[in-house]
């Protein structure tokens, strides 16, 4: 559990107006119980919909990534927020500028991968500016729990020169999130707002205040600001630039940075999640707490330095912070050589790395076994990699639920990058190898991700005369997140009917003219069509549709059993990798709790020793 320490109090005078002066002093220096109406345990994501909510946010519109996913799907719960799911975070960035040129406050989420999809957007987004304010969640993912690589989107804000907050509690999300949209409001600039999977997925104590509406802001046709062909582009780059000034003078001053002197010893400079480990594992250190993480103070850095013997950085992933106290002639004596580059951190991680005791814990006395992810019992994708992996095909992978397919024992997945790079990896392969290669190879990819980023793939194979096997395997949610709505459902984020895209339709109109729709838990006619479509002399998809077995519509069957007198302990059932069967004690078992009852098993089973429980005696 996550507790932020008391900020300690710091006058605000600098360049910034005294507007935003006022506002930054009354949300960090209120005192206790004048903050809101009730005070509770809050989970990061949901607490930074509650600063959207309070903040006057009127517009978000997100692409779901864990982890990040849960803020939208939490603001969607407030009427006074409209809330959608966007095909890509592409779409998300773009909706969420128009609404705030539109006079909105608004806001869009993505994990950092998605931060990729939607960096065309961003860097434009800080020359034009906003009107309402406008504020960008992103959501790293040190230790990369659920995604393919541990990116450090600091660089991100960097490289785009917008200025970026990072909380370290919940409570801290709720106000950075509003001192995020002054910032965005008073410096015409969007403005990022980092977190990590800790923060995101911790809870802490938090205190919930009232809305603050905003009033729509009215819409001037400026075409100067927001038209960015190069001659307007040009002097809005000039503004870019004034503006990172004014910003590095808010840095100096502004409580989102603070100092917390605790004596001249050892100093750290920290943001984020590991200013809790650094608060923990040295309690009684001096702190720079950096809450403004871009652009990054010289003079506060400097002037904590100078008070303390010893500097140590705490930053996971990048030393961004530790580069800059570098570049700025200040000493630097412990950070990346000490804790490195990779991973997550924690407080007996910090703890040993700078020379404080590592309190002792108990253990279990014997290692803890290894739980692999695998796909659920009588997920729909199963059935596929099976047949994949017994037609020895190469598989160019996806992102998603699917992914697990790559795993012992269904091994069918030959390459995974990113959102859509199945379909357009797959074209190139085929095409560097020649035509054969076309059939001995296919590609995979959700029905949410089609629509993320599939589409054009699918449109550069028959544009360019490619000979690919797609398969799309629809199971009508968007699965690894937790089954969010996309457009291929009906539904919208909040659960509204929508018009349900047709991914047959969609595929026509690509100029694909074998789509074939089959059911993955019947083997043969599964084996039989993907041996077709292999074989075609063309283009083609496979759409794979069976539901999640996890969507509340589903009924499942009862569970089956295994009879033993009839089992050869053949282990042909093995191959599927169901977590619901297991061998104990030299006999195949299915798990009762676990088994749905897809029947996907009694399809290897030769010997006809797998039944219903229902009808086993």
């Amino acid at each position: 559990m996550l507790f932020a320490a008391q900020p300690t109090k710091v006058f605000c005078r600098g360049f910034f107006s005294k507007k935003l002066e006022s506002f930054l002093a009354r949300l960090f220096f209120k005192k206790a119980g004048k903050r809101g109406k009730m005070k509770q345990l809050m989970l990061g994501n949901q607490a930074v919909a509650r600063g959207l909510f309070e903040a006057g946010c009127r517009f978000v519109s997100s692409y779901p990534g864990t982890p990040s996913t849960e803020i939208s799907e939490y603001a969607s719960e407030y009427e006074e927020i409209y809330a959608e799911w966007a095909p890509n975070e592409k779409v998300a960035c773009e909706a969420a500028l128009g609404a705030a040129i539109g006079g909105a406050r608004s806001f869009c989420a993505m994990k950092h991968v998605g931060l990729n999809v939607a960096a065309d957007p961003l860097f434009t987004a800080a020359y034009t500016g906003v009107n309402g304010g406008m504020v960008i969640g992103v959501a790293d993912d040190p230790g990369m729990h659920s995604s393919q690589n541990e990116q450090d989107s600091r660089h991100y804000a960097i490289a785009a020169k917008l200025p970026m907050v990072e909380p370290s509690d919940s409570q801290e999300c709720i106000d950075f999130i509003k001192a995020a949209y002054e910032i965005s409001e008073t410096y015409d600039t969007p403005v990022i707002f980092r977190t990590c999977t800790r923060i995101a997925h911790s809870q802490s104590i938090i205190e919930t205040a009232e809305r603050g509406e905003r009033p729509l802001r009215d819409y001037v046709k400026d075409p100067k600001k927001y038209v960015m062909m190069p001659g307007n582009a040009i002097g809005r780059h000039v503004f870019v630039e004034e503006r990172m000034k004014k910003l590095a003078e808010l840095a100096e001053t502004t409580p989102l940075n603070r100092a917390e002197l605790a004596g001249r010893g050892v100093g750290f400079i920290t943001s984020g999640t590991c200013y809790q480990y650094v608060k923990e594992a040295f309690p009684e250190a001096s702190v720079l707490k950096l809450g403004l993480v871009n652009p990054l103070p010289e003079k506060l850095i400097r002037d904590f330095a100078a008070q303390v013997e010893t500097l140590y950085i705490v930053e996971e992933l990048d030393p961004v912070i530790e580069t800059h106290c570098r570049a700025i002639g200040v000493r630097v004596d412990g950070g990346k050589d000490r804790l490195g580059l990779l991973g997550e951190y924690s407080q007996r991680e910090i703890a040993a790395a700078f020379g404080a005791p590592v309190p002792e814990c108990a253990d279990f006395g014997e290692p803890v076994p290894v739980r692999p992810p695998v796909l659920c019992p009588g997920c729909p994708h199963r059935g596929l990699f099976y047949t994949l992996h017994k037609l020895g095909v190469m598989v160019s992978g996806d992102i998603g639920c699917y992914t697990l397919g790559a795993l012992p024992p269904l091994g069918a997945l030959d390459t995974t990058v990113c959102m859509g790079a199945s379909i357009s990896g797959l074209h190139g392969f085929n095409k560097a190898r020649g035509r054969d290669s076309a059939k001995k190879s296919v590609a995979v990819i959700g029905d949410s991700t089609f629509m993320h980023s599939g589409i054009t793939g699918l449109i550069n194979i028959t544009y360019n005369l490619g000979n690919s096997t797609v398969i799309v395997l629809d199971n009508s949610i968007t699965g690894m997140t937790g089954h969010q709505q996309n457009p291929t459902t009906g539904l919208t984020l909040k659960n509204q009917p929508t018009p349900q895209v047709s991914i047959e339709k969609i595929c026509e109109a690509a100029g694909v003219r074998r789509v074939r729709v089959v059911d993955p838990n019947e083997l043969k006619e599964l084996e039989q069509v993907v041996r077709e479509e292999l074989e075609a002399d063309e283009p083609s998809v496979i759409i794979a549709r069976r539901p999640c077995v996890l969507l509340k519509y589903v009924k499942h069957a009862p569970p089956f059993v295994i009879d033993d007198e009839k089992c050869k302990k053949c282990k042909a059932c093995m191959r599927i990798g169901c977590p619901a069967i297991n061998i104990t004690d030299g006999r195949v078992v299915i798990d009762e709790t676990l088994c749905v009852g897809c029947d996907l098993c009694t399809k290897l089973c030769s010997f006809g020793a797998i039944k219903s429980s229902e009808v086993h005696v």
